[in-house]
């Protein structure tokens, strides 16, 4: 009795580990620098909360806007490819299924099977069959902007909104203090976490998310005393 066989591969995860990853990285790192810089200028607890708010509102829209614009601009190419592929479909068949049949031979198929494998593929969808292997598009991984813009904004926003919250209930002297921890503490957890899903050894995962994400704080520390001071 034939079974089917699906074998799960991380690889296809990585399409949204990569952008989930990097939209609350970017919302935890940025908004804790904003506030811990803030703070070091000696600015009120009310201002520093403020300020907070303000970054994860403009991060988020400005992530959300920043996906869209990129992940549209693909979508128009892959359009504008797909296009111009039917085209040619249309009016050089003969040619089309040579450049399928060679795409084949490419990866090691014998050129008689290769012919086979391509008219039986371009009968089924020609154009499937070129955007995938011609092309590399694929229904899978075809660019969503609006997609991409709502994911992006909501893991920003996430990820933005922990040293919100740690600023609303730590004490004023210690607020530099517990949220730079506790943020890197949360920066850990995100690398370990991102590196586990996708198959990468937690220890690099974990100590790139904390060195880079201690060092935008603590940089931005320094700029906002040094400017808080001289003002």
């Amino acid at each position: 009795m034939y079974r089917s066989h699906q074998e799960r591969h991380r690889i296809s995860r990585m399409g949204w580990l990569r952008a989930g990853v990097l939209g609350a990285n970017d919302g935890l790192v940025s908004t804790a620098s904003l506030i811990v810089g803030v703070a070091a200028a000696n600015a009120s607890h009310g201002s520093v909360l403020i300020a907070g708010v303000a970054g994860l509102v403009a991060g988020s829209l400005s992530m959300a806007a920043g996906e869209y614009v990129s992940v549209a601009s693909q979508a128009d190419s892959e359009k504008a490819e797909l296009d111009r592929e039917r085209r040619e479909l249309e009016t050089d068949d003969v040619g089309e299924h040579k450049e399928l049949a060679s795409i084949y031979v490419a990866r090691g198929l014998e050129p008689e099977l290769a012919k086979k494998v391509a008219v039986q593929l371009m009968a089924h969808d020609a154009l499937d069959a070129h955007a995938r292997d011609e092309l590399g598009i694929s229904e899978n991984f075809t660019a969503k902007p609006i997609q991409a813009a709502i994911a992006s904004a909501l893991s920003f926003a996430l990820g933005a909104v922990l040293p919100l919250l740690v600023v609303a209930f730590s004490p004023p002297a210690l607020l530099i203090r517990v949220v730079a921890a506790i943020s890197l503490v949360c920066l850990a957890i995100l690398g370990a976490v991102a590196a586990r899903v996708g198959g990468a050894p937690m220890g690099r995962g974990t100590l790139r998310m904390t060195f880079w994400g201690g060092l935008a704080m603590a940089l931005t520390a320094g700029a906002g005393a040094l400017f808080g001071t001289g003002g």
